[in-house]
């Protein structure tokens, strides 16, 4: 199967949104990103923010994913299930995982995080 995890607020928690003064890993979406790279499937890292964002996140957390790519849907060569903390259809199964802390905004956030 082919999976794709998208990296803000799914696969790192983000300072804004959990105290601190830097960006967190997400244990309990690791651990399904761990438990699919187990089974076999193939790994994709993307993210709104672009390729170079998605790979430094899977440098920082040794993820070795097959393929960074930029987040969206792919008609040639579809996603089989897609985990993301926004509604999205980019997959042909769309899982929306828990943000934490939904409450605080990212937008100040998204416009200067650092790469």
């Amino acid at each position: 199967m082919i999976i794709a995890f998208d990296i803000d607020d799914t696969l790192i928690i983000p300072s804004v949104a959990n105290d601190s003064w830097q960006d967190i890993w997400n244990p309990e979406n690791i651990a399904k990103y761990l438990e699919h790279q187990r089974n076999g499937d193939y790994m994709i890292l993307w993210s709104g923010s672009g390729t170079d964002w998605a790979n430094h996140w899977n440098n920082k957390l040794w993820l070795n994913s097959d393929e960074i790519r930029v987040k969206q849907w792919y008609e040639d060569y579809p996603v089989d299930i897609c985990y993301d903390d926004c509604v999205v259809n980019l997959a042909k199964e769309n899982i929306r995982v828990k943000r934490v802390r939904n409450s605080i905004s990212r937008k100040e956030w998204n416009k200067t995080k650092r790469k």
